[in-house]
């Protein structure tokens, strides 16, 4: 049985990838990429704030970190609220100790919720970015437009409400459809984490102009390491550490380069894991080589490759 033209015989067909965001090209043709402190390496950390529902859809899937057994699951759920009431502490005193600042990504749902951990977080000088609305808004290729541009509108409308404008989204699940990034162009956000497709910053084309993609690896999230993958701490410790020093031994040859990973407030935050959390940080502050801050301040301190 012979397959239809059309299954393979389609406008983005071409060399590199099928989309129309960026230019593909390998490592070795890019230019060289420099930060403006010297470093041959910058890091972000993200610390995902997120709301979970009793209830989710489930639709099209579950969001990572959501409820698994029959409604009520009141262990899980409350095993998350743990997180945005004691562990979330416990990583941002990490922070303060390691002289280092962060970037909380922020369900909008959550704002009013948690409003004195949003004004402690503020006071750090740590930056807030927009999480989409919700764990259970997830945007996706089947949603239709208008429901998605909701989903968009309603999250800059409740951080406009909060008194926040924050400049970089983080989609729910990291899920995107093919119009997320032109919806979140438009509500004027100008840095997304959802896409890991380089070691520098990367210039996204968009219908309302370009968006900068941040890589942040999935490979060294703490959920997925530490929980989906059942690793210890001290492997997800060393893996961190060993990106690090693999990266800044590539400078010489490809230019400064960039990545971010979580540290998840109901699983970094917990006690018998705060040793790793407070190696990692020490490990980072005390590396001359590297920038440790926030999102937009390292895409300040380095130029997206074009």
């Amino acid at each position: 049985m012979s397959l239809p033209n059309d299954y393979t015989d389609y406008p983005l067909r071409k060399h590199g990838q099928d989309q129309d965001h960026y230019q593909w090209r390998p490592v070795g043709e890019r230019g060289s990429s420099r930060l403006s402190g010297g470093e041959s390496l910058a890091v972000a950390i993200v610390t995902p704030l997120e709301f979970f529902m009793l209830d989710p859809s489930g639709k099209p899937f579950k969001h990572p970190g959501a409820m698994v057994t029959p409604y009520p699951d009141l262990r899980h759920y409350t095993t998350r609220d743990y997180g945005n009431r004691v562990g979330v502490y416990r990583l941002l005193d990490a922070y303060a100790a390691a002289g280092i600042k962060v970037t909380f990504a922020v369900n909008g749902r959550l704002l009013e919720r948690v409003q004195p951990l949003i004004a402690d977080i503020t006071a750090e000088g740590h930056e807030i970015a927009a999480h989409g609305y919700d764990t259970d808004s997830l945007h996706w290729g089947g949603l239709d437009l208008e429901t998605e541009r909701s989903y968009v509108a309603r999250t800059r409308e409740t951080f406009d409400r909060a008194g926040l404008q924050p400049r970089v989204w983080l989609s729910p699940a990291r899920q995107q459809s093919f119009n997320t990034l032109d919806l979140i162009g438009e509500a004027g956000f100008e840095i997304c984490l959802d896409w890991e497709t380089d070691t520098v910053p990367l210039t996204m084309n968009t219908k309302q102009g370009e968006i900068t993609a941040f890589p942040m690896l999935n490979e060294l999230d703490d959920r997925n390491l530490l929980i989906a993958k059942h690793m210890k701490e001290d492997e997800w410790r060393d893996q961190i550490l060993e990106a690090t020093d693999m990266m800044v031994t590539e400078a010489p040859r490809y230019g400064a380069s960039v990545f971010a990973f979580t540290m998840t407030p109901y699983i970094a935050g917990l006690p018998y894991r705060m040793w790793a959390v407070r190696d990692i940080l020490s490990a980072l502050a005390g590396n001359a080589d590297v920038l440790c801050s926030t999102v937009s301040d390292i895409c300040g301190a380095i130029g997206p490759a074009k």
